[in-house]
C-alpha cells in the first residue's frame, strides 16, 4: 500500500532534469587556451620569436585561469594542440607565420567582444580587457 500512496505524489513519474547550460565563457576558456598553444608551438619552430611570443601566450593563460575562476569551472589540464597551420605554415616561413597568428588573434579578439557583448554586466570588464589585450597581440604580430 506504500507505493501506491507514493505513485499519486509525482515522486516516480517526474520528467528528466534539463541538461545544464554549457558556460558561456568555456568557449572563451578553450579558445585562450588554444591561442596560448599556438604562440607555444611557433615558439618551438622558430626560437627566435620567443621574446616577441612568449609574453603573449603567457597572458593567454593568465586569460584563461582568470575565465575559469569567475565561471567556477576548473581550467583544462591539458594543453589543447595548436593547429598545423599556425604552428608549422608554409615550409617554416616567418612572417607566414606571424600573419597565421594575426589571423588567430583577431578571430580572438572578435570572440571576446561578442563574449563581453553578450556577458552579464558583472563579467564586462574583464572581457572586454581580454578583448583589448588581444587587439595589442594583433599589433605586436604585425
Amino acid at each position: 500500500m506504500p507505493t501506491a500512496a507514493l505513485a499519486g505524489c509525482g515522486l516516480f513519474d517526474r520528467e528528466p532534469d534539463p541538461s545544464p547550460t554549457p558556460d558561456p565563457l568555456a568557449e572563451l576558456i578553450t579558445g585562450a587556451l588554444e591561442l596560448a598553444a599556438q604562440h607555444e608551438a611557433a615558439i618551438a619552430a622558430h626560437p627566435e620569436l620567443t621574446s616577441r611570443l612568449e609574453p603573449l601566450a603567457r597572458a593567454h593563460r593568465q586569460h584563461a585561469a582568470e575565465l575559469a575562476r569567475i565561471s567556477g569551472t576548473p581550467t583544462p589540464s591539458a594543453t589543447p594542440a595548436a593547429t598545423p597551420t599556425a604552428a608549422q605554415p608554409a615550409g617554416g616561413d616567418i612572417q607566414a607565420l606571424l600573419a597565421s597568428l594575426r589571423e588567430a588573434e583577431q578571430a580572438g579578439q572578435r570572440a571576446a567582444v561578442e563574449a563581453c557583448r553578450a556577458a552579464p554586466a558583472h563579467h564586462a570588464a574583464l572581457l572586454g580587457s581580454i578583448a583589448a589585450a588581444r587587439a595589442t597581440h594583433v599589433e605586436v604580430l604585425a
